[in-house]
């Protein structure tokens, strides 16, 4: 998951004002003065001498909030009680909570979903394991699991710091799709354990969500998974923004009238995500794409102390082309950037091929900057929010796993991945489809039914459905 560029922080600032030397018009005045943006003021208590108000302010940054804070305190009869940050507020006592489905409101209630009457489900279970979908939350539960290593942009945080991200994306998959997800945060980095612990977990689960696990031990992690457990793996941070990559590309292919077999694609930043994108690019037809990392241009001469670029080696770049970026980027179609900020310069793109295709996707400051790309790009896409054509996972993961889990899926493969990203391009008309639209909103509620449906068609087309297809939506 990548982190976002935020817009500003909205803070409400407890204001007590002393009646007899201040007026709300002061207090306006010295947070306008500072460049805060009073949207909302509400009254806490009145009192013949004092009155309480809560202020709600949208400010730059932290360092913003402070200066409006300090221009308060610095006023006659101006107290700051308390400042609150609004995005704070809503993590207190975390994002999620557990709820009954059956209320329990007499001995009979009891009775029947304990003991006894639990016993005689639990010895169905047990005389038939694959009823535990039929009679356990199993069948629609996902355990978003992460060990803290590579959280947003934050990097190797820890555990408990990844808790709130972990909490998110399961409000995310509830909201979206209805899927039941819970947030377990690993406090082990080695391979073997993390392994050992996700298959010991895996009975209450119908499906693993990976998350913010750092590479190459991502990759060890997901492959061991997939082929020790009987239920869907998914490593998001790789394959949702890979999915969703192939989406924008389907889109921004057709606008500028080129074909995936016809392009020369650049990949920047081969880690988990790039090697990813270089993977379901290529499965949906791409011919050429060149990788470049620290190292320059990844190629088949070289011997790599990463063996994933050694792999990458062998099936990307055709002509085994060496050199640096520049080199690369030359009569490129398309260009990927899955690195950081300021690696993509202006000659480079007019270097590439005519009506240049950009995803700059590093956050929270993409590859090259949308604004001074926009004269010679026929069309970008970043991974931020406030920017058009925005790449973001959550097109992604609760279509496919709402998809999975409803064709009772034993995996997640690469014909339900490209599935899922000709749904989410599907979703755009060719009425809708500009420059500035190649990708659709995450709010919009076309997206996850038909990400679902196609997803559950491709499991039962290529034989991994346990479970005839079936529309709930």
């Amino acid at each position: 998951m990548a982190i976002q560029n935020s817009a500003g922080l909205s803070l409400i600032l407890r204001l007590e004002l002393e009646n007899s030397i201040t007026t709300f018009g002061q207090v306006a005045s010295a947070i306008g003065e500072t460049g805060g943006d009073i949207i909302a003021v509400d009254v806490i208590h009145v009192g013949k001498s004092h009155v309480t108000r809560d202020v709600t302010v949208n400010v730059f940054d932290r360092a913003h909030g402070q200066k409006v804070v300090k221009a308060l305190d610095s006023k006659p009869g101006i107290k700051v009680v308390n400042v609150s940050d609004r995005t704070f507020l809503v993590h207190i006592g975390g994002k999620i909570e557990v709820n009954s489905k059956v209320p329990v409101k007499n001995r009979d209630d009891l009775s029947r979903v304990y003991t006894p009457g639990v016993a005689r489900v639990c010895q169905a279970i047990h005389e038939d394991p694959s009823k535990a979908y039929q009679l356990t939350i199993k069948r629609n539960t996902v355990a978003v699991v992460s060990d803290g290593t590579a959280v947003l942009g934050l990097g190797d945080i820890g555990p408990e710091a990844a808790m709130p991200v972990m909490e998110g994306k399961a409000m995310l998959f509830k909201q979206l799709a209805q899927v039941d997800a819970f947030p377990i945060c690993l406090n082990s980095k080695d391979p073997d354990e993390i392994v050992a612990i996700v298959k010991a977990i895996a009975p209450a689960f119908g499906g693993i969500n990976l998350e913010d696990i750092s590479s190459p031990r991502c990759f060890e992690i997901e492959e061991r998974l997939k082929k020790e457990l009987d239920i869907p793996v998914f490593h998001d941070d790789q394959h949702g923004t890979a999915v969703v990559l192939l989406a924008g590309l389907l889109n921004a292919v057709k606008l500028v009238g080129k074909r995936l077999e016809d392009l020369k694609v650049v990949v920047c930043g081969i880690g988990a995500a790039g090697i990813a994108c270089t993977r379901m690019i290529l499965s949906a037809g791409v011919k050429q794409v060149i990788g470049v990392d620290r190292a320059g241009i990844i190629n088949r001469n070289e011997e790599y102390t990463n063996s994933m670029w050694t792999h990458y080696a062998q099936f990307t770049n055709p002509d085994n082309l060496t050199g640096s970026l520049a080199e690369a980027i030359q009569g490129a179609d398309v260009f990927i950037g899955l690195s950081g900020p300021g690696v993509l310069k202006i000659e480079h793109v007019k270097s590439m091929a005519k009506d240049p295709i950009v995803f700059a996707m590093a956050n929270p400051n993409p590859e090259i900057d949308p604004e001074d790309a926009e004269p010679y790009v026929r069309v970008l896409a970043t991974g931020r929010s406030d920017y058009p054509n925005q790449i973001n996972n959550v097109l992604c993961f609760p279509g496919i796993f709402r998809g999975a889990l409803d064709s009772r899926a034993t995996c997640i493969n690469e014909e339900m991945k490209l599935a899922a990203a000709q749904a989410i391009a599907s979703v755009v008309s060719d009425e809708e489809l500009h420059e500035q639209y190649i990708i659709p909103s995450v709010f919009n509620k076309k997206v996850v039914k038909a990400v679902r449906d196609a997803v559950v068609k491709a499991a039962n087309r290529t034989g991994v459905a346990r479970k005839e297809i079936r529309n709930i939506f």
